[in-house]
């Protein structure tokens, strides 16, 4: 029996969205096919109907996963000024909740160091979502745009590497002074103005 174009088009999000935590969780190399599509509640012999490669797969959940940082930059409202906006992101950023659940969190994070060694294509994908994160907050920030991209790019390298250290260490003393040293010190880079 033939699949609907609506049903497969289902699936394939289903695949997509499951993918999109997996990934966040093992990343790429933890993620099996076998996995991923009992996660999305399919069974393994579908995937290449939806897929040409996990490397396919694996573009589309980042894409997926990169939307998911869309909604975190949007934690403090539509009405809510470009500091406060910032702000938002960087708290929740830099929190307890986005360290303990990296299945919702960020990809960079997450497999910033897998996708590094993963296909062109991959790569490219990865960067385009670390680009627009980057641009985000350049957008937040005052003084001319050179500055502002730099001060951008170095917040974000410090709030992943917070995360990515706060992760890694166990301790819940340790990690409450590596993210709260990172707040501050991104609170410190959005207040600059060069």
């Amino acid at each position: 029996m033939r699949m609907s174009r609506e049903a497969m088009a289902q699936h394939h999000q289903e695949i997509v969205t499951a993918g999109a935590r997996l990934l966040r969780e093992r990343g790429i190399e933890g993620l099996s096919v076998a996995d991923l599509m009992q996660a999305a509640g399919l069974t393994h012999g579908g995937f290449y109907r939806h897929f040409a490669s996990k490397d396919a797969f694996v573009c589309e959940a980042t894409d997926a996963a990169f939307g998911g940082v869309a909604g975190m930059r949007n934690a403090a409202g539509p009405d809510s000024s470009a500091g406060e906006q910032l702000a938002a992101f960087s708290d929740f950023y830099l929190s307890q909740a986005h360290c303990g659940e990296p299945g919702i969190g960020c990809p960079i994070a997450a497999y910033g160091a897998e996708a590094a060694r993963a296909s062109g294509e991959v790569r490219a994908r990865f960067n385009a979502g670390v680009e627009g994160v980057v641009e985000w907050i350049a957008e937040r920030l005052d003084g001319p745009e050179v500055q502002r991209r730099r001060r951008a790019a170095e917040m974000l390298a410090v709030m992943v590497g917070a995360v990515v250290a706060a992760r890694a260490v166990g301790s819940a003393g340790l990690t409450d002074l590596i993210l709260s040293s990172a707040r501050q010190r991104t609170a410190e880079l959005a207040a600059a103005v060069h």
